[in-house]
């Protein structure tokens, strides 16, 4: 059984989620059916992602109903003025062919452009419409939250940030919990880099007898986050959604917590700057 967090607004979220990133065509739809039939309930896609079509297409091959699934979707940079947004929101439903989204989210708050607030209030009158149960951002830092509470009245339910144990983001946790934002982890693996092979996590996940990727996912959790790691193989999926046996201690944690820097960042994609197309 997977744990829920439930969002501000009532809405449930399983407490571990499955990426969809460049999981597209037969073979994606194939990956998601497969993680679906595993016991994942939480899908997370983008417009970007070429690939809510395939998500769609999963959910109706899939045995679960739609209801009892958590399917997300984002708005890019470029569809973030607000009657852009609007048809973008309409344009992703049609793609997967879904009546609503659950989490749907603006992917990059794009500062220099300087939309977001309107892309926001697209996103607040289509969870009025009902196209959305619940609204959120990703990569936000507090100067934009900030701004969105200030200008439209309304916080979001979700922050999905870059997040693995090389770049922990402990204030914005921290920032996003004082503020009942649930965190959400994209790259929660670090993307197979080197942190699958640190020593630290090695030793850890001998003592518990798991793997790698079953303690760094252990660890999003115990930190109050959602991670979202994705794989097309059925043993990795299965392996991945096995971490709610056990738990670490506060000092494997804190072990985990120490090996963050502050260049941690994957591709250096800082919010304060980076705008995506």
């Amino acid at each position: 059984m997977i744990p829920t967090v439930t969002l501000k607004d009532g809405l449930p979220l399983p407490a571990i989620g499955f990426g969809t990133y460049a999981l597209n065509g037969g073979a994606g739809v194939n990956a998601m059916v497969s993680a679906i039939d595993i016991g994942y309930r939480l899908l997370d896609s983008a417009f970007n992602y070429e690939n809510e079509g395939a998500v769609g297409e999963a959910i109706r091959r899939s045995s679960v109903p739609r209801e009892q699934l958590r399917v997300t979707s984002k708005l890019p940079g470029r569809r973030q003025a607000y009657e852009q947004a609007i048809v973008t929101i309409q344009e992703s439903l049609l793609r997967a062919r879904l009546d609503y989204y659950d989490p749907y989210l603006i992917h990059w708050p794009n500062p220099k452009t300087d939309l977001y607030v309107e892309a926001w209030q697209a996103l607040i009158d289509a969870q009025k419409w009902g196209l959305i149960r619940s609204i959120g951002v990703c990569n936000f830092l507090p100067e934009h939250l900030e701004r969105l509470e200030r200008e439209t009245g309304i916080m979001p339910s979700i922050n999905q940030i870059e997040l693995h144990p090389y770049f922990s983001q402990e204030s914005q946790r921290v920032w996003d919990n004082n503020h009942h934002i649930v965190t959400e982890s994209w790259s929660p693996l670090g993307r197979a880099s080197s942190v699958l092979q640190d020593e630290v996590i090695k030793q850890i996940a001998a003592t518990h007898r798991k793997s790698v990727s079953q303690i760094i996912l252990r660890w999003h959790v115990q930190l109050g986050a959602i991670p979202l790691p994705k794989s097309a193989s059925p043993e990795r999926q299965l392996e991945n959604i096995a971490i709610f046996d056990f738990s670490l201690s506060t000092e494997e944690m804190e072990q985990i917590n120490k090996l963050t820097k502050a260049d941690g960042r994957i591709q250096n994609q800082d919010p304060a700057e980076y705008e995506e197309f």
